[in-house]
């Protein structure tokens, strides 16, 4: 060994290695960096290795939701054909950064289309026009768009909220199919009786269910509410759990609070937009029980409409004002709140009652709970479609039919075990189909006991009240409270801190400049014009103004004035 040490060969190789170790020792990092990725990789892919059709699909829905319903639709086809499904998931984020990535292949494909087949020169008006339901009835770009086959490169629209849906089918990307064969018209005709009052309404308390032209349909239910941490809540002096979006508010709460940007999710903007429809039924309740009022039916229901938007807007700012962060995914509230590093949140039901059950002790009992607040949300669904161009529309037809039939009901509402239920995760989703709400089914059901037909009764949705602002109220608390949390969360601390001085509170809250005649009228008018610079000019005036006033009401606290 010694003399293999020794040799002048040896000794130049470990002299070379001495010079050059730094210079090895990156290579050696990037050689792991590369060859990482295939040694961790799982023993079992998700793709198969040989596969003879490809769905894909474009989905918010988690990785429970995607695994429960890709393995159970893949058997599904390969006891029904014989074929090997491989089911291609796209998962670029929330629905709005599915939003812009629908946008940007619609348009890039119809670009293609417009310039090849069409032999016509692009400009910036046709792309503009082209995905715009408010374009002229004669545009050239958006009637071409409209009678074309143009590709997105995905399948099926799985997942989100109906605002999202309506949004994609009034640009066209989602489609109704043929009405024979293929898409969710295909599906009316060959299960006429899913569709309907003791199926699948179109509308129920005022919320869409499915689109009239078939281009959408709710896939299951869903509702927002407050999840919470029972231990965390009894540390800071809170003995009741939660059961209004008021409790939020709270001071008591402060810091405590998880909450979701909604400029990332509109699923938590229709959080908000309940949470402010209910304010305006209870102002316009209040109005009705004024003795001898001279105000008409009219009156009373604008100036109702107006006292709630306000009331609701500072409601959202106090919660916000409670609230630790603002996260980019609505998944991580439940997680954060079931770990105890924040007490309460707002999220959708599924999420809140999975993260229950998760932390759920074998005597039934669970530190983390989940309420709906009656009154404060309405029943509203989270639905399926199919896109413009679909590469294979047969498959994806199948795929629908399968998410809405009696099988794929099953897999959003039966615990686990049951038959026709969930393999690995309950999922904890009601049945959008109200006639599978049978008493041998509820028993099966983790949920079922939650009657949630009937409880939609309790709140009526008025799109009239708040439809034409929900862009604006994903905007105004994006500006407000998201873009300005740092001086709104240490003003609120000032305030608690300072005994709550009223004038400092009424700094803290005033709202004139977004009013609801505002947000109904300039701000949701610059919004739907689409112009980011005029957007922009808007959101850094509006930022700026609410610091300042922000800061203010912190000063004033600070000092008693």
């Amino acid at each position: 060994m010694n003399a293999f040490l020794q040799h002048p060969r040896t000794q130049a190789v470990l002299a070379w290695l001495q010079v050059w170790r730094k210079e090895l020792a990156v290579v050696l990092a990037l050689l792991l960096t590369m060859v990482g990725p295939f040694l961790l990789k799982p023993a079992q892919s998700t793709a198969p290795a040989r596969y003879d059709r490809r769905l894909i699909i474009i989905s918010p829905h988690h990785d429970r939701i995607r695994e429960e319903f890709g393995q159970a639709f893949a058997a599904h086809w390969k006891k029904s054909t014989g074929q090997t499904l491989f089911i291609d998931w796209r998962v670029p984020g929330g629905t709005s950064e599915i939003a812009m990535l629908i946008k940007s292949e619609a348009t890039a494909a119809f670009q293609q289309h417009w310039q090849r087949d069409l032999k016509k020169t692009w400009s910036p008006a046709v792309a503009q026009a082209c995905l715009n339901p408010k374009a002229a009835p004669d545009d050239e770009a958006r009637k071409a768009y409209l009678a074309s086959n143009v590709s997105t490169g995905m399948d099926v629209f799985f997942g989100g909220g109906a605002y999202d849906f309506e949004q994609q089918a009034k640009a066209g990307t989602l489609v109704a199919g043929d009405g024979a064969t293929t898409g969710i018209s295909g599906l009316m005709k060959k299960h006429p009786d899913w569709f309907g009052e003791n199926g699948i309404p179109e509308k129920l308390s005022g919320e869409p269910f499915r689109d009239p032209q078939g281009r959408w349909c709710g896939a299951c239910l869903s509702s927002s509410g407050i999840v919470f941490n029972r231990d965390v809540l009894r540390r800071i002096g809170i003995a009741d759990d939660p059961d209004a979006w008021e409790d939020l508010a709270d001071p008591r709460y402060y810091g405590q609070i998880a909450l979701s940007d909604p400029g990332k999710s509109g699923s938590v903007t229709k959080a908000l937009e309940m949470l402010i429809q209910q304010q305006m039924q209870i102002a316009i309740d209040r109005l009705k029980a004024v003795p001898n009022s001279k105000l008409t039916p009219e009156q009373l229901e604008a100036q109702g409409v107006a006292e709630g938007w306000n009331e609701g807007l500072r409601l959202i700012l106090r919660i916000s004002a409670n609230a630790r962060y603002f996260t980019d995914f609505s998944t991580k509230i439940p997680l954060e709140v079931a770990r105890g590093d924040a007490g309460a949140g707002m999220c959708i039901d599924f999420y809140g009652r999975s993260a229950e059950e998760d932390v759920r002790k074998a005597d039934g009992t669970s530190r983390v709970g989940f309420i709906a607040p009656l009154g404060g949300t309405s029943i509203s669904v989270d639905p399926i479609g199919l896109l413009r161009g679909a590469p294979d529309p047969e498959i994806a037809t199948a795929f629908i039919e399968f998410v809405l039939g009696d099988a794929g009901q099953k897999l959003w509402s039966f615990r686990v075990g049951e038959a026709g239920g969930p393999r690995h995760h309950a999922l904890r989703r009601l049945s959008v189909r109200h006639d599978l709400y049978t008493p041998e089914n509820i028993a099966r059901m983790s949920d079922g006991k939650e009657a949630p037909f009937e409880k939609a009764q309790a709140f009526t949705y008025h799109p009239e009240r708040t439809g034409a602002a929900f862009s604006a109220i994903r905007f105004l608390v994006r500006v407000i409270c998201v873009d300005s949390h740092n001086e709104l969360h240490a003003a609120w601390k000032e305030i608690i801190d300072n005994d709550m001085p009223e004038r400092a509170i009424t700094v803290l809250e005033d709202l004139t400049r977004v009013k609801y005649e505002a947000a109904t009228g300039t701000i949701s008018k610059i919004l739907a014009a689409r112009d980011k610079t005029q957007e922009t000019r808007l959101a850094r005036e509006l930022g700026d103004a609410f610091r300042t006033q922000f800061i203010r009401a912190r000063t004033m606290a600070r000092h008693g004035s």
